[in-house]
């Protein structure tokens, strides 16, 4: 009775996640039990999809046989995205840069054709946390951003995801995914390929050119700068969060105030507003997904 009751608790083990003590089990398993065990695995490691799956590009939203079959059928790039919870003044709420990414992401996958968006990173370097006084910013320190990327990229590597990308959305992002991603290559060995696309951050910053000279949207003070008016925010940001929600910049309450406006810049209607953002999405994806073709090699 033991011994059955011993060789059902190896066999449950396939189907529920593995932990220390799913660990010492398995030591103590026969080499018949080993093998039984390892070949119910790899059964259902490859077992139909019961269901359909649905269309999305994130992760964490698939079912890990859906990620499978994603994976099987070329979706071999996966993009860790870098985002942050900080101050942006009395209007926009403190993801904002994730609220990017949750839209910058998902048109970047969608355009490269062969790519899934991780979950985006909330926790990321604010600066030194004992000296982070705007409430609700939160922050981890460097080494640990670093340690929790290559972790990540692991992980994704283990499971057949060939190229890994790094795309951050604020600043102080950017050393960390150039640093993460230069120990991978070397630890990797050419196994797997981690890629830090600069581009999507720096090239034309807060899509300062493309708002003046195509958009014929012109910010006061004319400098390009994250930061007018001592508000963490301007057109770029708020235009693109909004077409994840108008209300993670408090749109009506603004428009009830008569302070829908940013750096002299009339946001309104909530219309407009959207079509700003969805303007400036399709721009910077043609930005980040032509740099990641190229570091890609295609």
């Amino acid at each position: 009775m033991k011994t059955t009751k011993r060789i059902l608790a190896a066999l449950a083990l396939t189907l529920l996640p593995f932990s220390p003590a799913d660990a010492q089990d398995r030591r103590n398993l026969t080499a018949e039990q080993r093998a039984e065990l390892q070949r119910r695995q790899a059964a259902m490691m490859s077992a139909p999809r019961p269901i359909e799956g649905i269309n999305s590009i994130w992760i964490d939203e698939l079912t890990w046989m859906e990620v499978r079959d994603e994976i099987a059928a070329g979706r071999t790039t996966a993009i860790i995205a870098t985002g942050g919870v900080e101050q942006n003044g009395p209007y926009m709420a403190g993801g904002k840069h994730n609220y990017v990414l949750e839209a910058m992401c998902d048109a970047i996958a969608r355009e490269l054709g062969n790519a899934l968006c991780a979950p985006v990173m909330k926790y990321v370097p604010e600066g030194d946390p004992e000296n982070i006084r705007y409430p609700g910013t939160l922050s981890v320190r460097q080494e640990t951003f670093r340690m929790v990327l290559e972790d990540v990229a692991n992980s994704l590597k283990s499971q057949g995801f060939t190229d890994v990308v790094f795309i951050g959305d604020s600043g102080g992002n950017q050393n960390g995914m150039a640093g993460a991603a230069d120990r991978l290559n070397e630890y990797w060995g050419g196994a797997a390929r981690a890629h830090y696309i600069e581009e999507y951050y720096r090239e034309d910053i807060w899509s300062c050119e493309f708002l003046k000279d195509e958009l014929r949207i012109f910010q006061k003070p004319d400098v390009c700068t994250a930061t007018r008016d001592l508000y963490h925010d301007d057109v770029h940001y708020s235009s693109i969060v909004a077409t994840i929600d108008p209300e993670h910049i408090r749109a009506l309450q603004r428009i009830e105030a008569g302070l829908y406006s940013i750096n002299e810049v009339e946001l309104g209607p909530v219309d407009r507003t959207l079509e700003i953002g969805q303007a400036l999405i399709a721009y910077r994806t043609e930005i980040t997904v032509r740099a990641i073709r190229e570091s890609l090699g295609r």
